[in-house]
């Protein structure tokens, strides 16, 4: 892994954060990560995935209506400018103290208002011996966003799947680290590009990463207004 430098990690502390969400059982979300449906916009069926926009309001989270993503072409050159609708997250998972404090890190660390709406992305990528998964198959990219979240929630016999920031396409990382368990990067989409590497079978089994990607604001609009 390529280490960023102390002057570099100074220069860019208040673009992007690395933490450790603690004190998070992370086991309480593995039934849900078991219960992602397909994503039916890439090619191959490596991926799942469900999406839903909250926000905190009293100090509960409510989830806002049901609505589609969309991306510019600019930020996202494969499924750029493509209406996308994907299932909700589950209420039962919603409700967890853990998926709250998650939400509560996120906004914390981004220093956003209070109801400030999110995009919460629950991700499966799956491998197998002789079969890649690709995380992020659009390549190296923006969300067209304000800040991202990466919180990695299970790794399962997989080698890869690590995280790259980079001040431009061309240019080498600033940033590169295999999110372990529990940790969370957050960065400033308007200073960032961001890719995350495709992942492999370590011993001659299926794999899976499981990830929640935070955003905001969300890039969802009302279904109605499609």
């Amino acid at each position: 892994m390529q280490e960023v430098s102390h002057a570099t990690e100074l220069e860019y502390a208040f673009l992007f954060t690395l933490r450790k969400v603690n004190s998070l059982n992370l086991q309480g979300f593995e039934l849900f990560f078991q219960n992602l449906p397909l994503d039916p916009y890439i090619k191959g069926k490596y991926r799942f995935r469900r999406l839903s926009r909250i926000m905190v309001a009293e100090e509960r989270l409510i989830k806002l209506p049901h609505g589609h993503l969309c991306q510019r072409r600019e930020y996202n050159p494969l499924l750029g400018d493509i209406k996308r609708e994907f299932a909700e997250l589950e209420d039962e998972m919603i409700e967890l103290d853990i998926f709250k404090s998650l939400v509560l890190a996120f906004i914390d660390t981004c220093k956003l208002h209070p109801e400030a709406e999110i995009g919460v992305h629950q991700i499966r990528t799956i491998c197998s011996p002789g079969h890649s998964g690709n995380p992020a198959p659009e390549g190296i990219h923006q969300d067209g966003t304000d800040f991202i979240g990466i919180f990695s929630v299970n790794r399962e016999n997989i080698q890869g799947g690590e995280t790259h920031l980079y001040t431009a396409k061309k240019e080498k990382p600033v940033f590169n680290k295999i999110l372990q368990p529990g940790e969370l990067v957050v960065v400033n989409d308007h200073q960032f590009f961001h890719f995350t590497s495709p992942i492999k079978s370590e011993i001659p089994a299926p794999g899976a990463r499981d990830v929640f990607v935070l955003t905001s604001p969300s890039l969802m609009t009302d279904l109605e207004m499609m």
